[in-house]
């Protein structure tokens, strides 16, 4: 295998993620999203209302690009803000109705990103690879912390 195309391969299978994601939601009526508003969204759906910077913890995306993310979804009407009564420098995000009313469409996307990933991988490869990425992600992480 030819290792030093790592980059180079998991930049195109990102790119094929985020088109197939794209697809869904066009196919679903909800072409209007992007598929960097589906973290925000799952964090939302698990957690319920959150500040910012829980948003941006729970995903690991910096505070100006939940920010921006957040905003968008605002002008969507996907979610609301609701300052802090008792800290007004919190700014807390949950919900509208028309974020609650997609969450099957959501979920139904989300699988089938899941499923197309997969597909044919066995239980045991689809355990291997979710190890040996971890522990990828890790290496990373040990090595940004230094």
């Amino acid at each position: 295998m030819k290792d030093k195309y790592i980059v180079h391969f998991f930049s195109k299978t990102k790119k094929k993620m985020i088109d197939f994601i794209d697809q869904q939601l066009e196919e679903k009526g909800l072409e209007e999203l992007i598929p960097s508003h589906g973290n925000i969204l799952t964090v939302l759906y698990n957690h319920g209302e959150l500040s910012m910077k829980e948003i941006s913890q729970l995903i690991g995306k910096d505070k100006s690009t939940v920010t921006s993310l957040v905003a968008s979804l605002c002008r969507l009407g996907y979610v609301k803000k609701k300052v802090s009564d008792k800290d007004k420098r919190i700014t807390y995000i949950s919900l509208s109705d028309k974020g609650k009313s997609i969450k099957n469409q959501y979920l139904s996307i989300s699988e089938e990103v899941q499923s197309t990933a997969f597909k044919n991988f066995t239980e045991e490869e689809k355990k291997e690879f979710m190890r040996l990425l971890k522990r990828m992600n890790m290496n990373f992480s040990t090595e940004l912390k230094k």
